[in-house]
């Protein structure tokens, strides 16, 4: 069982690293040295967000479906190929604006939406597998060995992209984007083989399967899942909307290189494990309610602290803000996965983590949109491009705030009465620290 989590880490390590070239270093070039549109990048960087809702129809698809025998593998090695496609095409789409913007645009739609639908397909059914393969017993363990290897490879990918850019060109950002995706097909591939058994046998088909409008309909008729999706939805759009900005906004405010705001993305790395491991332990002792609020009023704490240090021009305090984000990020990471997996139903793992996959990405796709918009409509208002950075980390304050209220009338308990026994594979994340 040790090998098959590593293996499915290593899954999970795949799909992470083929996105750290585009939110943390594509976005920043596009905006600074192509001097693209901000709200562009952000529509571009969006694209993936917009195929979502595919993961609950994907997952309930494959709950019943198999292909050749497998539920799961199929879907991985589809998306994993669309994944470092779409990453190894990106720079060339992206210079190919300057010089034609029509085809470079319709390129890049392409080419982004290419990434996107193979980050939906894979993350979906890897997390699926995850459940099946590990057993009741040992999917906290699953769990943690998967994102802790997510974060490991997101901090040395941003290491490494820093140290082959460490003299910017195109051809070099050509080559990194290259070996990045290269690497994550060798991760992905090592990760698949052997982990999911081969049923020789056909899915029985039971004569009551729901069309997909009726599995829509009933995830949406339940006042919980709805409040539990809306929390979800404006928590990670707040904490996550950033990712677009903050390279560009440390190049804007501090004038950092390249390969300085590649780092910013370690920084963050570092503590977001720091506070993964400080919420496993503290799993045990702090209900899952108060860690998810401790999360969110850290990120507010962060936000505040990075819109001060550009008003005050204090490196130092960004990186404090930056540090914050990280901690923020961790302490949301376990305590919200764990509600999430508390509000699955026994016997549709595919539909539900579909559901809260779904809620996860059209996070990403309004918090990127919002960032392009909002930035596009205060910086000439404000006559200040950090101003315009600034009224996107303030306006995430406030969702923020407005996450905490509707969590309040999220009640798991209700919820599990109301259905079958949940699946809790996170259930006191801090086994994973014994054995």
């Amino acid at each position: 069982m040790i090998r098959k989590r590593i293996q499915l880490g290593m899954i999970h390590m795949a799909v992470a690293v083929s996105l750290v070239p585009f939110n943390s270093t594509l976005n920043r070039v596009m905006i600074k040295e192509l001097a693209l549109s901000s709200l562009l990048v952000a529509a571009l960087v969006s694209l993936p967000y917009v195929f979502s809702p595919i993961q609950i129809a994907i997952g309930a698809f494959s709950d019943k479906y198999p292909v050749l025998g497998y539920k799961r593998t199929p879907y991985i090695i589809a998306g994993l190929l669309l994944c470092v496609g779409g990453l190894i095409a990106a720079p060339y789409v992206a210079y190919l604006m300057l010089d034609n913007r029509l085809l470079g645009i319709a390129l890049s739609v392409l080419v982004f939406g290419a990434w996107g639908m193979g980050y939906n397909l894979a993350s979906v059914s890897y997390f699926s597998l995850a459940t099946e393969v590990s057993g009741e017993e040992g999917r906290s363990r699953t769990i943690a060995v998967m994102f802790f290897m997510m974060i490991v490879g997101i901090i040395l990918t941003s290491i490494s992209l820093g140290q082959m850019l460490e003299t910017y060109t195109p051809q070099t950002l050509e080559n990194a984007f290259r070996v990045v995706g290269y690497i994550a097909l060798g991760l992905g591939i090592g990760g698949i083989l052997g982990v999911e058994a081969r049923s020789a046998q056909p899915s029985e088909q039971t004569s009551d399967s729901q069309s997909w409008g009726q599995i829509y309909k009933s995830l949406a008729s339940d006042k919980q899942v709805i409040r539990f999706f809306w929390y979800l939805l404006l928590l990670l759009t707040a904490i996550l909307g950033q990712d677009i900005l903050l390279e560009p906004y440390g190049a804007e405010a501090f004038g950092l290189s390249v390969q300085a705001t590649t780092r910013i993305t370690a920084i963050w790395g570092v503590f977001f494990l720091l506070s993964l491991s400080l919420g496993a332990g503290l799993e045990r002792r702090v209900p899952k309610m108060v860690q998810a609020r401790i999360g969110a009023f850290t990120g507010i704490a962060a936000f505040l602290l990075i819109v001060a240090s550009g008003g005050l021009e204090l490196l130092w305090l960004f990186y404090t803000g930056v540090t914050l984000l990280g901690l923020a990020t961790g302490l949301s990471t376990v305590s919200n996965l764990s509600l999430m997996l508390d509000m699955t139903k026994a016997g549709s793992v595919g539909l539900f983590i579909g559901a809260w996959g779904m809620a996860s990405a059209l996070a990403r796709l309004a918090g990127n949109l919002l960032s392009g918009v909002i930035r596009e409509s205060f910086t000439p208002l404000l006559q200040s491009a950090v101003g315009g950075y600034n009224a996107v980390f303030i306006l995430e304050i406030g969702i923020l705030i407005v996450s905490l209220t509707i969590l309040r009338g999220v009640d798991v308990s209700l919820f599990q009465r109301e259905r079958e026994p949940s699946l809790s594979y996170l259930e006191r994340v801090a086994i994973s620290n014994e054995g």
